[in-house]
């Protein structure tokens, strides 16, 4: 099993595991600092148009902290969305995290089925004992292809 060469798995031991996560830029600890510092400046500009006698900059600068921080919250809940792919000891098993609610999916490796969901870029769709889960949405499309040829090279090696 360690001879095969693979682009997105890595191997360790006698197990291959696919992690495939979004692309994001920044963490989410690293958004709270940000936030913090916007609410900083953002009130405290306020705060002193406020003390200067403009009464309305000091709501509108809170009403700012507050949309951005909705929007920064919606950001960090999906920032570690990811799908976790493992074959070890005869069983694939498939874990996809969206928004902190993890759904996982085990299959035996004889009876796993590996194909596009309905085109060559479309989602991978993983299937077998009557379960199904699609995954695929942290690979760009044209890329694909290549990881479900992946996964069905390693179900036939292992």
């Amino acid at each position: 099993m360690s001879k095969l060469v693979y682009r997105f798995a890595t191997v360790s031991g006698q197990g291959i595991h696919w992690l495939l996560k979004r692309n994001c830029s920044i963490t989410p600890g690293q958004l709270g600092g940000l936030y913090a510092s916007i609410c900083v400046v953002s009130l405290g500009i306020g705060t002193f148009f406020w003390l200067q006698g403009a009464k309305l900059v000091l709501p509108f600068a809170w009403l700012e902290v507050v949309l951005v921080g909705v929007a920064f919250l919606a950001y960090s809940r999906h920032a570690t969305d990811g799908e976790r792919i493992s074959l070890q000891d005869g069983r694939l098993v498939v874990e996809l995290e969206n928004a902190g609610r993890l759904e996982r999916a085990e299959f035996r490796r004889e009876w796993v089925r590996v194909e596009p969901k309905t085109s060559d870029h479309s989602l991978i769709e993983v299937s077998g004992q009557g379960r199904c889960v699609e995954v695929g949405r942290y690979v760009r499309p044209d890329l694909r292809p290549v990881l479900a040829r992946e996964i069905r090279m390693a179900l036939r090696g292992a």
